[in-house]
């Protein structure tokens, strides 16, 4: 790779820090680089920076100045394409296969989107005339930047996110400090690097701070300077953001864990359906929270759907990232690593069988989990309720509509989810009734830019992408005129 060592970006300028940390490649666990180890005080002045920003300059009123920036972005992260595909995978052990899709080229379309969409948005809406106690009055409806904005990003999908963030708040009118998860660093520096470089965004509006301290990332939360905190991960440390922000009253948007439902219908095309879902929990290692890690089929026909899921994720086993083949890389670390067996042990202690996989991959370096299908066990189980982000998959038996609705929606989470059946109409009338934020339909693919992506019950708070997206970072104003 020939990118540039890591840096922070502060108020316009790319600096170190005092120390640094190193960052590893999850496949080989080579160090493949270094990154700095932001202090607190350097977060602090980051969101100083960023404050001063937005109340001193154009930035959040001129909307021309940001159509610009974010094309001149767009246009330089395209140029920049190669190099930031192969820091992906190094650095996350995102397969190339994925990398290319929704890991960078997709989100990289966001940022041109979003900046199309602001060039044409109605930022100002005519209520009409009222006479409220009698006052002839004219309303305007406004919309406007809330302000400082925190993100806090995490380690699969770390460029996606961070443009899913960056891109619609900037786009809104606001400043931006961006905290990367200490597992994926670089690909977050490299953002700011060429914000600073290759655009026209005035200094202080964008901030990048890595740190290992998670007490650095928690200051966004806590600094009353800092009007919106945008945070995906799990759910506990969400809470924690959201308890964090309560005594400033900051607006908080959530994007958090998932444990989605794949529902296939006794009327399904069964291989294909379980095949499908198969495939979709052994990519990137199953590292995705909206992946869908219940297969919840018709019980007449659960072996057959054990047998289909095995063989599916058995064909795939797993793959050197770089390789364009490869669908099931590594997890991120050994630490993950180590939690996804700790699931796998419960499996068993809960009575649930492996019809493949159940182990580690056989390989001297990095961190590898074999695709495990978990058979035997009902929606009761923990490994049916709690999110294991890892290649693993388990099969639950329905018994008709009625009851695979229940099972789906027996979750804390509703973040995404899947149907499948002969008949559309069916299909559809099961999607309306399961409580999730996204759900695919007969194989119906829902992430785009123009499309919000965000959860229910305890998968956050919020939307992503889309319209929905961009106006998470928008306050509204009523403008009252005598008239």
């Amino acid at each position: 790779m020939t990118v540039p060592e890591a840096q922070h970006l502060i108020n316009g300028e790319l600096r170190g820090s005092a120390t640094r940390f190193d960052i590893v490649n999850p496949a080989t666990e080579e160090v493949i680089g270094t990154a700095p180890d932001g202090s607190h005080e350097e977060m602090s002045e980051a969101i100083g920076a960023a404050r001063r920003a937005f109340d001193e300059s154009d930035w959040s009123t001129d909307v021309d100045l940001r159509v610009r920036c974010l094309h001149q972005l767009h246009d330089a992260l395209v140029e920049a394409g190669d190099e930031m595909r192969a820091l992906i995978t190094a650095e996350a052990g995102a397969p190339a296969f994925i990398v290319a899709g929704p890991q960078y080229d997709v989100p990289v379309g966001g940022i041109e989107w979003v900046a199309d969409l602001i060039a044409s948005y109605d930022w100002e809406s005519d209520l009409g005339r009222a006479e409220p106690m009698g006052i002839p009055t004219n309303r305007t409806v406004r919309r406007e930047a809330v302000g400082v904005v925190g993100a806090i990003t995490p380690w699969n999908f770390p460029n996606a996110i961070n443009l899913a963030k960056v891109g619609p708040a900037l786009a809104a009118g606001n400043t931006v400090v961006l905290k990367p998860a200490p597992d994926t660093p670089w690909v977050a520096a490299e953002l700011g690097r060429i914000v600073a470089e290759h655009t026209d965004i005035p200094a202080g509006v964008f901030n990048v701070v890595s740190s290992r301290d998670h007490g650095v990332g928690a200051l966004l939360s806590e600094d009353p300077r800092v009007d919106l905190v945008s945070f995906t991960g799990s759910t506990a440390t969400g809470r924690a953001v959201m308890a964090a922000g309560a005594p400033t009253l900051k607006r908080v948007f959530l994007e958090l864990g998932g444990k989605s439902a794949a529902i296939v219908l006794d009327d399904a095309d069964l291989a294909a359906a379980v095949g499908t879902a198969a495939f979709s929990v052994c990519v990137h290692a199953g590292q995705g929270c909206a992946l869908t890690t219940r297969l919840v089929v018709p019980r007449e026909r659960y072996d057959e759907a054990v047998e289909i899921a095995a063989a599916t994720m058995a064909s795939i086993g797993t793959g050197d990232p770089t390789d364009p083949g490869t669908v099931c890389g590594p997890v991120i670390s050994e630490t993950q690593r180590d939690r996804i067996e700790g699931y796998l042990r419960l499996a068993e202690d809960e009575g649930g069988k492996f019809a493949t996989g159940g182990t580690r991959a056989d390989r001297d370096r990095g961190f590898w989990i074999e695709p495990t299908v978990i058979a035997g066990l009902d929606n009761s189980a923990r490994v049916a309720r709690e999110e294991i982000f890892g290649p693993v998959i388990t099969v639950i038996a329905h018994d008709g509509d009625d009851d695979a609705v229940r099972i789906a929606n027996d979750s804390p989470y509703g973040l995404s989810g899947s149907v499948d059946s002969g008949d559309l109409e069916r299909a559809r009338a099961v999607a309306r009734r399961v409580r999730t934020g996204t759900i695919a339909v007969n194989g119906g693919v829902w992430f785009n830019p123009d499309a919000p992506f965000g959860g229910y019950k305890q998968s956050g708070i919020g939307r992503e992408m889309g319209v929905a997206g961009l106006e998470e970072y928008l306050e509204t104003k009523l403008i009252a005129e005598g008239a």
